[in-house]
């Protein structure tokens, strides 16, 4: 593979089952006739490699359950794309997991668990494909974060601060990889209308509410959040996009960069 690069070979996907990482699988397989992987924790990241590999002229996908909080399961999960598609040119993290409350009622379980997904689970995912990558010739991994880890938010303390760490941790990891033509960038998405945003109002919702939405777009200035400039909640497919972008050969001379996606929230951060 070239220095450039361009996703020619294989793309891995993690928190594919849905969300966001289920959009950048859909555009990965929709442009490319390269082999897509998509990584969840969900079981039904298989149904959902099935239903994008349905939608596919050229190429293979495939899906694996793996707990990016485990090295062991990691390991093996990357042993097993490349021993099944060969080379690998990009590996997306967009695992992540939201735990919300204040401060003073915040659990120790909590805490924990948004430090093992969302900053742990980072480094074992990253770390393992820079090796890949390195050892390939080069390539690229982007790290799905938040705004969130820059610009506080009232009751989300252990969210923050985990995605804090998967930020810090994958910029120095992209400059210790960079002499080896492995680009490492974040893409830090603001409100997505995902199951994870749908969540904090109601469970199982099929889409945002018209309360909620409005709510988002407005801010809450007694809990000191910005409302959105553009009017508008982000789909998964723009956050997706910008995934995409940052894979490619157009922007093989961008590394270490956090891309904020969130319609101008944190404008001020």
């Amino acid at each position: 593979m070239s220095r450039d690069s361009k996703v020619d070979g294989g793309v891995i996907i993690t928190g594919a089952a849905g969300g966001i990482g289920r959009a950048a699988a859909e555009i990965f397989a929709a442009r490319s006739a390269a082999p897509v992987v998509l990584w969840d924790h969900d079981p039904s990241v298989h149904d959902t490699a099935t239903e994008i590999h349905s939608t596919r002229v050229d190429g293979s996908t495939h899906a694996e359950q793996v707990d990016v909080t485990d090295p062991e399961s990691v390991d093996n999960a990357f042993a097993a794309a490349v021993d099944r598609i060969g080379q690998i040119d990009a590996v997306v993290h967009a695992a992540g997991i939201l735990e919300t409350g204040s401060v003073s009622e915040l659990t120790g379980a909590q805490w924990d668990r948004c430090l093992a997904v969302n900053a742990t689970g980072t480094m074992n995912v990253t770390r393992r494909a820079a090796a890949v990558l390195t050892a390939n010739g080069g390539g690229s991994i982007v790290v799905v974060t938040s705004n969130a880890a820059t610009t506080p938010r009232v009751g989300m303390a252990a969210y923050g601060a985990s995605k804090a760490a998967a930020t810090a941790f994958a910029m120095a990891l992209g400059l210790e990889v960079a002499a080896a033509g492995v680009r490492v960038n974040v893409v830090s998405p603001g409100s997505t209308d995902t199951p994870m945003l749908r969540g904090m109002w109601t469970e199982d919702a099929a889409e945002l509410s018209e309360s909620a939405r409005d709510h988002v777009l407005a801010g809450d200035p007694e809990n000191f959040r910005l409302g959105i400039p553009l009017r508008r909640v982000a789909r998964p497919e723009d956050v997706a996009e910008s995934i995409y972008f940052l894979t490619s050969a157009r922007a093989r001379h961008i590394t270490m960069h956090d891309l904020r996606v969130d319609g101008g929230a944190t404008f001020d951060a």
